[in-house]
């Protein structure tokens, strides 16, 4: 694991507010929302998707912006100090945050989403022993699991108000419920052996073992470190071995990598499209569709199932598709 640097200013700036219990919620503020500081856009949407109109969310990773590589602001910390309550990924996601994120545990409730889902359903992060990749929102119905852990700590900090979080969890876990079937659906419009899924790095694990799909990304699990050019040279090879008709390029992640594998297959005699963009580790911008967990999931299977030249519609001829929102 990469050492985690904080600048001297911003660890004199964390250690002035960490070190001092956080201050309790007076009676002027308990009828009030809840100030919630979300790590990426996803959580962030899951703690409005519960919360409602009880939580006030801020995420400080926006469209776009890699959770790997990110580094928290003075602002960041400023924002985090004034929070009610903190929820992040955990699993490492937040790689270059975890000093932060352990100094406000100390005097702000802080809760790892991810890590509320059981052992036995993560996947073993293959460049660190020990560790799990962390993309599990890629499985809709492990991302059930973590909107369980954002209710549970809701309730607890505002037990006044535990039934409204109770009811929002059931409504939203009800629609993450349709949302896995209907992906279900529309994966299987592909046929099994040709649900090859490659992308520019290794963040779709869990989609690929939930919806049949053999998964290759370009860089790792974590995108710290570069593709070098033996790992274009090799996932070249292996495209035009598989003659694998798209590849996907991610929102937070350059499009040059994937360029480079395009244009390496085309040296070897075969042509491979760019299929589009798909969400990965973090959504859409806010007002549009992918600006959400549930319209992110649903722009990344269409993606794909269009990609590979089928109609995603067809999952549901016949029948009108089940409305997750």
């Amino acid at each position: 694991m990469s050492v985690i640097r904080v600048s001297p200013l911003l660890l004199i700036f964390l250690l002035s507010f960490a070190c001092g219990p956080s201050p309790e919620r007076g009676d002027d503020a308990a009828g009030s929302p809840l100030n919630v500081v979300a790590t990426t856009g996803m959580i962030g949407d899951l703690a409005v998707s519960v919360g409602g109109e009880r939580v006030q969310v801020i995420s400080l990773m926006g469209p776009g912006v890699d959770p790997h590589l990110y580094k928290a602001s003075e602002g960041d910390v400023g924002r985090l100090t004034a929070a009610d309550i903190i929820f992040f990924n955990g699993l490492h996601l937040e790689g270059r945050m975890a000093k932060v994120l352990e100094r406000m545990s100390a005097r702000v409730p802080t809760v790892a989403v991810a890590e509320a889902i059981g052992e036995g359903r993560l996947l073993a992060d293959p460049e660190y022993r020990g560790s799990a990749d962390p993309h599990v929102w890629f499985d809709v119905s492990m991302w059930a699991v973590a909107a369980g852990a954002v209710r549970d700590a809701l309730a607890e900090l505002d037990p006044e108000h535990a039934e409204h979080y109770r009811a929002n969890a059931s409504a939203y876990i009800e629609r993450l419920d349709i949302l896995h079937r209907e992906v279900q659906r529309k994966a299987e419009l592909i046929p099994e052996g040709q649900r090859v899924l490659v992308t520019a790095h290794d963040a779709f694990n869990y989609f690929g073992r939930a919806y049949g799909f053999e998964v290759r990304g370009l860089q790792g699990i974590s995108t710290s470190a570069e593709a070098g050019t033996a790992d274009v040279q090799d996932l070249a090879t292996f495209i035009v071995q598989r003659k694998i008709p798209a590849l996907f390029i991610e929102s937070s992640v350059p499009v040059r990598t994937i360029e480079a594998v395009q244009a390496a297959v085309r040296a070897r005699g075969f042509e491979t499209a760019i299929g589009g963009e798909l969400f990965s580790d973090a959504m859409g911008s806010p007002g549009t569709p992918s600006g959400t967990y549930t319209g992110m999931v649903t722009h990344n299977i269409d993606t794909i199932v269009s990609a590979f030249g089928y109609d995603p519609g067809a999952a549901f001829a016949g029948e009108a598709a089940p409305a997750a929102d």
